[in-house]
């Protein structure tokens, strides 16, 4: 629901989120309880996820949601004892001031194709190599190539497409030397962010995820592996990007990308993922709790490593599993 207000035109992308969001909150719209998950509510204001999930990270700031054990967050303050609302946020019809929609859609266009342009490329490159046609992409968003562009230069700084030598746009293939290149990066990157930041991370934050992975690591499998990626994320959030150094979570940031994606399909395609996933990401929020940062860090070492194996082990599964019969018309099988 769209309504109208005085025009403000100075507020970043995030901050427009979180008014409102803080907004709906405050009128009663979303009620105590619901559960608020980035996609959905990046959907709804028609952006990327990333000022969403800044949004949810400041009203988490001032008590307005809280994360408990399960993927994103619920309305209302911690410790009140709420249930799970998982309805869909957008039967609530969220009302939008129209100077904060004007401004979301004025605001770089190519975020609000970037995220389903993102998943296709990632949901074929384990399959091999397939170029990207910049006229095709233009016409199945119907956006102009200036935006197109946009989104190819983004994806080609996180890694997930490159420029072959007659200057085609390429993605793939992932494969378990790029793997391992990944998560080489990530062996040196992680655990020295983890030990140089260890003094500033949020202790509260730390000890809730500690008692949300005790909880976890004793329900039946089938009741939180659905929860790993929001788990991953979060352990890389409170642990590793406490550090200081920008440039350093910039790239730590780059480099997960196309594994995020890549593991993200391999779950969507069926892959059984690995329980002691949960006790590996335990043991190093433990350690961290207790103070012992060099253990921590080498902790981290270890579940990359076991990490890595996991991820090449399924990708061999994939090897004899037919490619997509299926795929975005902008994107073209190489051979």
């Amino acid at each position: 629901m769209i309504r109208n207000r005085p025009t403000q035109n100075t507020q970043r992308r995030y901050e427009i989120a979180e008014q409102i969001l803080r907004e709906n909150i405050d009128g009663g719209l979303l009620p105590l309880g619901l559960v608020l998950l980035e996609g959905p509510i990046a959907e709804i204001l028609q952006t990327s996820r990333a000022p969403v999930q800044r949004a949810l990270s400041r009203l988490e700031a001032d008590g307005l949601i809280h994360r408990f054990n399960g993927r994103g967050f619920l309305v209302g303050p911690a410790g009140a004892g709420l249930a799970p609302d998982r309805t869909d946020i957008k039967s609530f019809g969220i009302v939008i001031a129209q100077d904060a929609d004007e401004a979301l859609q004025s605001r770089s266009s190519w975020e609000r194709i970037y995220n389903t342009v993102e998943a296709d490329v990632a949901g074929c490159v384990v399959f091999g190599q397939y170029r990207i046609i910049e006229i095709e992409l233009a016409n199945h968003f119907k956006v102009s190539r200036t935006v197109v562009r946009d989104v190819l230069g983004r994806l080609h700084e996180r890694g997930l497409v490159r420029k072959n030598q007659s200057s085609h746009w390429i993605a793939g293939p992932l494969t378990a030397q790029t793997i391992k290149d990944h998560f080489a990066f990530r062996r040196m990157l992680e655990p020295s962010a983890l030990l140089a930041g260890a003094e500033d991370v949020d202790r509260d934050r730390l000890n809730d995820l500690f008692a949300r992975l005790l909880d976890m690591e004793g329900k039946d499998v089938g009741d939180h592996l659905e929860n790993l990626d929001a788990l991953q994320s979060q352990m890389i959030d409170i642990c590793v990007m406490t550090n200081a150094n920008e440039k350093m979570r910039e790239l730590i940031r780059n480099n997960l990308l196309p594994l995020d994606a890549s593991e993200r399909l391999l779950r969507h395609l069926g892959l059984p993922s690995d329980p002691t996933v949960i006790t590996e990401i335990r043991l190093i929020v433990e350690l961290l709790v207790r103070g012992a940062a060099k253990a921590a860090a080498a902790m981290l070492e270890a579940h990359l490593d076991a990490a890595m194996r996991r991820m090449i082990a399924q990708m061999k599964i994939v090897s004899i599993i037919p490619g997509p019969t299926v795929t975005a018309d902008y994107l073209t099988r190489v051979e």
